[in-house]
């Protein structure tokens, strides 16, 4: 598809008598990203570059018709069609076992997890596979409609994806989302033991017509579950992640608490030290006053 793609970009460019460069500069990018986009080499367009080419090309749409179908091909063919279902769907439901869904992920937490294969050892198809996570996540938003909660493994808040600063700045983000209302979070703390879904990571989507799919991941795996009886057991090992984990408030204070504790970085200090150091101001300010500032006290007259 992205070859296709390409192919009517360079036909309409011709017969619109524009140069790559000339192309390039009317849709706000350099030539060398239409050289890309023609030949089908280095990331994916983006779904604002394809909406810009087929404005300035006057292709009347088809270059905006065909780009979810190339963006669907960056990802592997076991997830495209989970991808296909969760871009319909109204309510989704996780439980990640090891890293933050890609949904909620950092731009350079998404690096450091996909840079570990060896198929993206190659830059460009490094960045291709960033960009249309990255994409996913715009259009994710953008749709507003989809009621999202997460189970996290408590594993996925101590595992330092790509250093203390990365961490650091994922943890946050994490925050942010729930404060922004777009998220509802919980985590399975270790102590929980055992449960139905350590095997992997565990997706439900609730599709507008109420029925519901369910998806199961791991780093070499997928697949979706669409039999009412193995949709609903799945679920019902959610329900119990869900009952099990900690409550949602709960949640939010252990992830701060992560981020003061493990992730908090050099210079600033944790929580227990600010509460020592606060403790130890006040009481040099209460001997201050003591030595020094108490005022005159009244002396008693002689006694009759």
């Amino acid at each position: 598809m992205a070859a296709l793609f390409g192919s009517r970009v360079r036909r309409l460019r011709t017969a619109a008598g524009l140069t790559q460069a000339e192309l390039g500069a009317r849709t706000h990018v350099v030539g060398t990203r239409i050289t890309q986009v023609e030949r089908c080499s280095g990331a994916r367009p983006t779904q604002e570059l394809a909406r810009a080419l087929d404005e300035v090309l006057g292709a009347d749409e088809l270059l905006i018709d065909l780009w979810p179908y190339v963006h669907r091909e960056a990802f592997p063919d076991w997830s495209r069609r989970f991808m296909e279902y969760s871009a319909r769907a109204v309510g989704m439901r996780q439980y990640a076992a090891h890293v933050v869904p890609g949904l909620l992920q950092t731009e350079d937490y998404a690096r450091a997890l996909l840079r570990v294969y060896p198929e993206h050892e190659d830059e460009a198809k490094l960045q291709q596979r960033l960009t249309a996570r990255m994409e996913r996540q715009r259009q994710f938003a953008a749709g507003g409609r989809t009621e999202l909660w997460v189970v996290l493994d408590e594993a996925v808040l101590l595992r330092p994806v790509g250093g203390q600063a990365v961490m650091r700045a994922q943890l946050r983000r994490l925050v942010e989302a729930v404060r922004e209302g777009r998220l509802t979070l919980q985590v399975l703390p270790f102590e929980q033991g055992e449960h139905g879904s350590l095997g992997g990571s565990l997706t439900l989507l609730t599709m507008p017509d109420a029925t519901e799919v369910a998806y199961k991941e791991g780093s070499e795996y997928g697949f979706l579950l669409e039999e009412p009886p193995e949709v609903r057991r799945h679920t019902l090992i959610y329900d119990r992640l869900r009952a099990t984990a900690l409550p949602p408030d709960m949640s939010l204070e252990a992830i701060r608490s992560t981020l003061e504790g493990k992730y908090r970085g050099a210079s600033v200090p944790s929580r227990a030290a600010r509460r020592r150091l606060a403790q130890e101001q006040l009481q040099q300010s209460g001997r201050r006053r003591l030595r020094g500032g108490g005022g005159r006290v009244a002396r008693r007259g002689p006694r009759a």
